[in-house]
């Protein structure tokens, strides 16, 4: 079992001698977060376990001790017993392209390489984490924007999901702006918590990298405070007015005296660097939080800077994989898994062997043309490997028989399969469209929070219901008040419980189109795409279903892919019939049309800062689009105009739009000029 360790570990900079200033800071940030911890634990051990840890007095010694660091240093943790996070559920994160793109890193496996690239250079070695890279804004000393790397170039805004990061600042001592970057990290003992916890083994995560994927991206902030997800800082993009002595060593004390945990870094030379490899490949035996190498930077910042970059990486820093552990075994079956799409994906199982410390026996194929590749044939002997250190995957097939079947029926329904290429990659899909594994699937996306959002509709309870033949289609959910009498009856069941899953589903009833065409379950149709295309066709499902892929390739974001899946969906007869029976049973809201129609069509605007006429940016959002109008995340020379309450602000956007000739206008004066009425 791994034992989460704080990020920073024995840091070469707590072995070493550092700036003054710093470390006082650092310890006194160190005893913040102890008090922070024990504090959490003793309140949760009083509210909610029924016990004390300690008494009364000791508690409110140590919290007024909390009060006194935190006005001291200017450090507050968003878990500080001393703030409370407010909850916030938004439509979509919008997206921001950042300032300096996010480039890769050149890689390698190869030690003396690594040792070579120092060429006579002091060097900072650290952890490569492997979760997902966040970017920090801070002003004023208060935490302004978090950005996902995205792509390198565009990310998502996560803002009010970082807040609730369990170890990540919302307030720091440092008033000038500071940008930083760093992973936000969910550990492997909270993988394996949080996974305990999911009954349906399908519905489970694959990894800890996954889980924080999804757990940063939530469009409800509350579920990723429940997911504990950490964040370690790797590296200072600026700090502004700070003069680190052209140390990188100097910009991680930094960053820790302002309260930051930073990745685990020892400063290394060409005399120790392979000693300090070894370490690192000993601690990540136990080490509790993912890893997929490590980084080797350049101590001397100006120096590394001087290198410049090639076209995909930076010169002044390096990635180091761990070279793979190969085992050999042999194969002895391949299962084939189906889904809600009708996807059904090859895993491989083969006799058990040690890898990176944990008994393996099953890997994913991931599809049709990875089997063909590696040529496989039940008894062959292959090589495996845990990509990553993490995921069981096949290295090469020894013997190559290419005797396996792909098999020409569904696993589960035992309907006709066949196999698509979609971009030149081979997947096996099942061709019935009333099997279980489909369907079951398919209800759940149906019933879940974005769609209908029906209450009380587990899989396990979807199961049951189709098992009885009770549904058969998504409309048969909204007349099962029919079957009340024998659903009282069900394992699980009762009158009362019975009767909640029927008024959560007739509470279903009033839903928007955009939740219905989400919930069909169309491939690549996600909630901003549903939304997009709804808006486009002024929420007329006839028009809708009548576009050709020319036209709603043409929409803004949605591209041919998702029109082609959209219009193949709508052209086959059943799935129109099912979808009018289903809208015979529900009552779309339709959206509020804006006074004036569409006279924002075709303009961008920004909204930044806080609001005086409206509850929430997303509402002043949502009347801009009605009236055709785009809300971006980030200011560009496409930008209409950049509504800020605070004209005057220093902040980036200010910046930015005045930089490129943009108008700032408050609330007030946007309304006015654009006759909005309010």
């Amino acid at each position: 079992m791994r034992r989460w360790t704080a990020c920073t570990g024995m840091q070469g900079s707590k072995q070493e001698k550092g700036t003054g200033d710093y470390r006082m800071q650092s310890k006194k940030t160190d005893r913040i977060k102890y008090l922070v911890e024990i504090l959490n634990q003793a309140g949760k051990a009083y509210y909610s376990e029924n016990r004390e840890l300690m008494s009364n007095l000791e508690y409110d010694a140590l919290y007024d001790e909390l009060v006194g660091l935190e006005e001291e240093t200017g450090v507050v943790l968003a878990n500080s017993p001393t703030v409370s996070v407010g909850y916030e559920a938004v439509d979509e994160l919008p997206k921001e392209r950042h300032e300096s793109p996010m480039l890769s890193l050149g890689k390698t496996k190869d030690r003396e390489e690594l040792k070579s690239w120092l060429q006579g250079n002091p060097a900072i070695l650290s952890w490569k984490l492997d979760g997902l890279t966040i970017v920090l804004t801070y002003n004023e000393g208060k935490l302004a924007k978090a950005v996902t790397r995205g792509n390198g170039e565009i990310g998502e805004v996560i803002t009010n999901n970082a807040r609730t990061f369990a170890n990540l600042p919302v307030t720091i001592p440092f008033k000038g702006e500071l940008v930083l970057r760093g992973e936000a990290v969910i550990s492997y003992s909270d993988f394996e918590r949080i996974n305990s916890g999911i009954e349906e083994e399908e519905a489970r995560y694959k990894n800890p990298r996954n889980l924080c994927s999804g757990s940063v991206r939530q469009l409800n902030n509350e579920i990723t405070a429940k997911r504990n997800v950490r964040f370690c800082a790797f590296a200072l993009v600026s700090a502004e007015g700070i003069d680190f002595h052209n140390s990188r060593k100097n910009q991680f004390e930094f960053l820790e005296g302002q309260g930051f945990e930073t990745v685990e870094y020892y400063t290394v030379t060409e005399e120790n660097i392979l000693q300090t490899v070894e370490l690192f490949e000993k601690k990540i035996e136990t080490y509790d939080i993912p890893s997929d190498g490590l980084v080797l930077t350049y101590e001397n910042i100006a120096y590394g800077e001087s290198l410049g970059r090639t076209a995909k990486f930076p010169r002044h820093s390096i990635a180091f994989k761990w070279a793979d552990e190969l085992r050999e075994t042999v194969l002895k079956e391949v299962e084939w898994s189906a889904s809600r799409t009708g996807l059904i994906n090859p895993v491989a199982i083969f006799e058990p062997v040690e890898l990176e410390g944990t008994t393996v026996s099953r890997a994913s194929v991931h599809n049709v043309s990875i089997v063909k590749g590696l040529r496989l044939g039940i008894g062959d002997r292959i090589t495996v490997y845990k990509a990553n250190m993490i995921i069981p995957q096949i290295a090469e097939n020894l013997t190559g028989s290419d005797t396996l079947v792909i098999p020409d029926t569904c696993p589960v329904c035992g309907g006709k399969t066949e196999i698509r290429a979609v971009n030149e990659v081979q997947s096996l899909y099942c061709t019935n469209g009333d099997c279980a594994a489909k369907r079951v699937k398919s209800f759940t996306l149906f019933v879940s929070r974005d769609a209908l959002n029906i209450d009380g509709l587990s899989e396990a309870t979807l199961e049951k219901l189709i098992d009885r033949g009770f549904v058969k289609e998504f409309a048969d959910l909204f007349c099962l008040g029919q079957y009340k009498e024998e659903m009282a009856q069900m394992e699980g069941f009762g009158e009362k419980s019975c009767q909640n899953l029927l008024d959560s589903i007739d509470q279903a009833r009033k839903t928007t189109l955009p939740r219905v065409i989400y919930g069909l379950g169309i491939a690549n149709i996600g909630v901003a795409n549903a939304k997009m295309l709804c808006r486009y066709f002024d929420y007329d499902l006839e028009r809708m279903q009548n576009a050709d892929v020319e036209t709603l390739s043409a929409i803004d974001g949605v591209g041919e892919v998702i029109a082609s899946a959209f219009v193949e969906y709508m052209r086959e007869e059943e799935n129109r019939a099912r979808l009018a029976r289903l809208m015979e049973q529900l009552q779309p809201e339709a959206p509020a049309v804006a006074e004036g129609g569409q006279t924002l069509a075709g303009m961008n605007f920004v909204v930044t800062g806080s609001l005086e006429h409206f509850a929430s940016r997303n509402e002043l959002k949502e009347i801009i689009e009605q009236m055709g109008g785009k809300v971006t995340g980030s200011v560009t020379g496409k930008t209409a105009c950049l509504i800020n309450n605070d004209v005057a602000s220093a902040s980036s956007k200010n910046k930015k739009a005045k930089e490129l000739g943009v108008p700032i206008l408050s609330e007030e004066d946007f309304l006015e000029q654009y006759g909005i009425p309010y």
